[in-house]
Protein backbone atom coordinates (compact mmCIF):
# COMPACT_ATOMS: atom_id res chain seq x y z
CA UNK A 1 0.00 0.00 0.00
CA UNK A 2 1.36 3.27 -1.01
CA UNK A 3 2.33 5.86 2.15
CA UNK A 4 0.12 9.21 2.46
CA UNK A 5 1.74 12.07 0.51
CA UNK A 6 3.28 14.45 2.79
CA UNK A 7 2.45 18.27 2.27
CA UNK A 8 5.23 18.64 4.82
CA UNK A 9 7.78 21.32 3.96
CA UNK A 10 11.03 19.90 3.43
CA UNK A 11 13.97 20.72 6.31
CA UNK A 12 17.38 19.33 6.91
CA UNK A 13 17.84 17.18 9.77
CA UNK A 14 18.53 19.10 12.40
CA UNK A 15 17.04 22.13 11.55
CA UNK A 16 13.79 21.78 12.20
CA UNK A 17 13.81 23.81 15.94
CA UNK A 18 15.31 26.73 13.39
CA UNK A 19 12.43 26.26 10.53
CA UNK A 20 9.97 26.79 13.81
CA UNK A 21 11.91 29.70 14.91
CA UNK A 22 11.92 31.55 11.63
CA UNK A 23 8.28 30.54 10.69
CA UNK A 24 7.23 32.26 13.77
CA UNK A 25 8.87 35.30 13.14
CA UNK A 26 7.47 35.47 9.51
CA UNK A 27 3.67 35.51 11.53
CA UNK A 28 5.12 37.78 14.28
CA UNK A 29 5.84 40.26 11.29
CA UNK A 30 3.12 39.41 9.46
CA UNK A 31 0.21 40.52 12.20
CA UNK A 32 2.26 42.40 14.57
CA UNK A 33 0.47 39.75 17.31
CA UNK A 34 2.14 36.97 19.84
CA UNK A 35 -1.60 35.45 19.53
CA UNK A 36 -0.57 32.80 17.60
CA UNK A 37 -1.17 28.81 18.41
CA UNK A 38 1.67 26.10 18.02
CA UNK A 39 -0.76 24.50 15.43
CA UNK A 40 -0.76 27.42 13.11
CA UNK A 41 2.67 27.40 13.45
CA UNK A 42 3.41 24.07 12.68
CA UNK A 43 0.96 24.63 9.71
CA UNK A 44 3.70 27.54 8.90
CA UNK A 45 6.69 25.65 9.14
CA UNK A 46 5.09 22.89 6.78
CA UNK A 47 5.62 20.07 10.17
CA UNK A 48 3.67 18.20 11.79
CA UNK A 49 1.01 19.87 14.35
CA UNK A 50 3.30 17.89 17.33
CA UNK A 51 6.55 18.76 15.71
CA UNK A 52 6.73 22.06 17.87
CA UNK A 53 6.86 20.39 21.89
CA UNK A 54 9.26 17.99 20.23
CA UNK A 55 11.77 21.13 20.91
CA UNK A 56 9.97 24.04 23.17
CA UNK A 57 8.25 22.62 26.02
CA UNK A 58 5.60 25.10 25.75
CA UNK A 59 4.74 28.81 23.84
CA UNK A 60 6.79 30.84 26.56
CA UNK A 61 9.92 28.64 25.91
CA UNK A 62 9.22 29.03 22.22
CA UNK A 63 8.85 33.02 22.06
CA UNK A 64 12.31 33.20 24.50
CA UNK A 65 13.89 31.37 21.22
CA UNK A 66 12.11 34.09 18.63
CA UNK A 67 13.61 36.81 20.78
CA UNK A 68 16.82 35.77 20.75
CA UNK A 69 16.72 35.15 16.97
CA UNK A 70 15.91 39.14 17.02
CA UNK A 71 18.63 39.71 19.20
CA UNK A 72 20.93 38.03 17.10
CA UNK A 73 19.44 39.83 14.09
CA UNK A 74 20.10 42.95 15.45
CA UNK A 75 23.05 42.34 16.09
CA UNK A 76 24.33 40.94 12.53
CA UNK A 77 22.43 44.04 11.68
CA UNK A 78 24.40 46.41 13.56
CA UNK A 79 27.45 44.61 12.48
CA UNK A 80 26.60 45.15 8.53
CA UNK A 81 26.24 48.74 9.03
CA UNK A 82 29.66 49.41 9.90
CA UNK A 83 31.70 47.13 7.79
CA UNK A 84 34.01 49.72 5.63
CA UNK A 85 33.91 52.54 8.76
CA UNK A 86 36.96 53.65 10.24
CA UNK A 87 36.03 56.07 12.55
CA UNK A 88 34.74 54.87 15.94
CA UNK A 89 32.04 57.46 16.09
CA UNK A 90 30.83 56.60 12.49
CA UNK A 91 30.74 53.10 13.58
CA UNK A 92 28.22 53.90 16.71
CA UNK A 93 26.11 56.41 14.82
CA UNK A 94 25.99 53.97 12.37
CA UNK A 95 24.78 51.02 15.01
CA UNK A 96 22.52 53.26 16.71
CA UNK A 97 20.63 53.73 13.91
CA UNK A 98 20.36 50.10 12.86
CA UNK A 99 18.81 49.87 16.49
CA UNK A 100 16.22 52.30 15.77
CA UNK A 101 15.46 50.35 12.25
CA UNK A 102 15.38 47.13 13.73
CA UNK A 103 12.42 48.36 15.98
CA UNK A 104 10.56 50.81 13.83
CA UNK A 105 10.57 47.72 10.94
CA UNK A 106 9.25 45.01 13.51
CA UNK A 107 7.30 46.71 16.58
CA UNK A 108 5.89 43.36 18.09
CA UNK A 109 8.98 41.56 17.59
CA UNK A 110 10.90 44.79 19.57
CA UNK A 111 8.11 44.69 21.96
CA UNK A 112 8.92 40.73 22.64
CA UNK A 113 12.64 41.64 23.14
CA UNK A 114 12.55 44.56 25.82
CA UNK A 115 9.24 44.58 27.00
CA UNK A 116 7.94 41.99 30.04
CA UNK A 117 5.76 39.33 28.08
CA UNK A 118 8.81 36.82 28.99
CA UNK A 119 9.96 38.28 32.00
CA UNK A 120 9.87 35.82 34.82
CA UNK A 121 10.48 36.10 38.55
CA UNK A 122 12.21 39.72 39.68
CA UNK A 123 12.37 40.09 36.17
CA UNK A 124 14.52 37.49 35.19
CA UNK A 125 14.76 36.58 31.63
CA UNK A 126 15.53 33.28 29.67
CA UNK A 127 19.11 32.33 29.25
CA UNK A 128 18.79 31.88 25.83
CA UNK A 129 17.35 35.31 25.25
CA UNK A 130 20.23 36.67 27.94
CA UNK A 131 23.03 35.18 25.62
CA UNK A 132 22.11 37.06 22.37
CA UNK A 133 21.57 40.14 24.01
CA UNK A 134 25.19 40.19 25.75
CA UNK A 135 26.42 39.70 22.29
CA UNK A 136 24.57 43.33 20.77
CA UNK A 137 25.64 45.06 24.16
CA UNK A 138 29.02 43.93 24.26
CA UNK A 139 29.42 45.27 20.34
CA UNK A 140 27.96 48.83 21.42
CA UNK A 141 30.51 48.26 24.30
CA UNK A 142 33.56 47.67 22.07
CA UNK A 143 32.59 51.05 19.81
CA UNK A 144 32.26 52.98 22.78
CA UNK A 145 35.63 52.33 24.31
CA UNK A 146 37.37 52.26 21.15
CA UNK A 147 36.28 55.85 21.09
CA UNK A 148 32.60 56.28 19.44
CA UNK A 149 32.25 58.83 21.74
CA UNK A 150 35.12 60.94 20.77
CA UNK A 151 37.88 59.24 22.78
CA UNK A 152 38.77 55.96 23.36
CA UNK A 153 37.96 54.86 27.33
CA UNK A 154 40.21 52.07 28.10
CA UNK A 155 38.48 48.86 29.52
CA UNK A 156 39.95 49.18 33.24
CA UNK A 157 38.26 48.54 36.09
CA UNK A 158 37.97 52.17 37.30
CA UNK A 159 36.35 52.96 34.07
CA UNK A 160 33.55 50.00 34.09
CA UNK A 161 30.83 52.34 35.61
CA UNK A 162 31.66 54.94 32.69
CA UNK A 163 30.59 52.48 30.38
CA UNK A 164 27.87 51.21 31.68
CA UNK A 165 26.94 55.02 31.84
CA UNK A 166 27.55 55.65 28.44
CA UNK A 167 25.99 51.99 26.98
CA UNK A 168 23.05 53.12 28.80
CA UNK A 169 22.81 57.10 27.78
CA UNK A 170 22.95 55.95 24.29
CA UNK A 171 20.63 52.90 24.87
CA UNK A 172 17.31 55.00 26.30
CA UNK A 173 18.00 57.56 23.68
CA UNK A 174 17.30 55.12 20.77
CA UNK A 175 15.09 52.76 23.32
CA UNK A 176 12.82 55.58 23.81
CA UNK A 177 12.62 57.01 20.26
CA UNK A 178 12.25 53.69 18.60
CA UNK A 179 8.76 53.22 20.87
CA UNK A 180 7.61 56.45 20.25
CA UNK A 181 7.75 56.10 16.76
CA UNK A 182 6.75 52.33 16.81
CA UNK A 183 3.58 53.29 18.78
CA UNK A 184 3.44 56.46 16.49
CA UNK A 185 3.73 58.77 19.20
CA UNK A 186 6.17 60.94 17.08
CA UNK A 187 5.81 61.30 13.34
CA UNK A 188 5.39 60.14 10.68
CA UNK A 189 6.88 56.56 10.09
CA UNK A 190 8.53 57.89 6.51
CA UNK A 191 10.72 60.53 8.88
CA UNK A 192 11.99 58.09 11.22
CA UNK A 193 15.33 58.39 9.76
CA UNK A 194 15.99 62.09 10.17
CA UNK A 195 14.60 62.21 13.28
CA UNK A 196 17.02 59.43 13.98
CA UNK A 197 19.56 61.06 12.35
CA UNK A 198 19.06 63.99 14.54
CA UNK A 199 18.72 62.88 17.84
CA UNK A 200 21.35 60.52 17.44
CA UNK A 201 24.09 63.28 16.67
CA UNK A 202 22.74 65.30 19.78
CA UNK A 203 23.21 62.45 22.28
CA UNK A 204 26.61 61.34 20.81
CA UNK A 205 27.74 65.40 21.36
CA UNK A 206 26.49 65.53 24.63
CA UNK A 207 27.89 62.20 25.72
CA UNK A 208 31.98 63.36 23.98
CA UNK A 209 31.59 66.03 26.78
CA UNK A 210 30.91 64.50 29.28
CA UNK A 211 30.21 60.74 30.21
CA UNK A 212 27.48 59.61 33.14
CA UNK A 213 28.73 56.71 35.73
CA UNK A 214 26.30 54.19 36.85
CA UNK A 215 25.33 54.36 40.70
CA UNK A 216 27.35 51.29 42.65
CA UNK A 217 25.06 48.30 42.27
CA UNK A 218 23.03 48.83 39.10
CA UNK A 219 23.24 47.35 36.07
CA UNK A 220 22.55 47.05 31.92
CA UNK A 221 20.66 44.17 30.29
CA UNK A 222 18.31 41.42 31.47
CA UNK A 223 18.69 39.36 34.09
CA UNK A 224 19.03 35.93 35.37
CA UNK A 225 17.00 34.41 37.81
Amino acid sequence: MPKPQSHERPYHHGDLRRAIVMAALEILHETQSLEFSLRELARRAGVSHNAPYKHFADKRELLAAVSAAGFETLTKRMAREIVGLDNARERLFAMLRAYIDHGVENPALYSLMFGGHLSGPERSRPAIERAEAEKTKALLAGVIVAGGLGRAIPHISRNERKIAGAILACWSLVHGLTLLLADGLVGPKKKSGALGDSLVQGILDGLAVELPALPPGTWIGPQGS
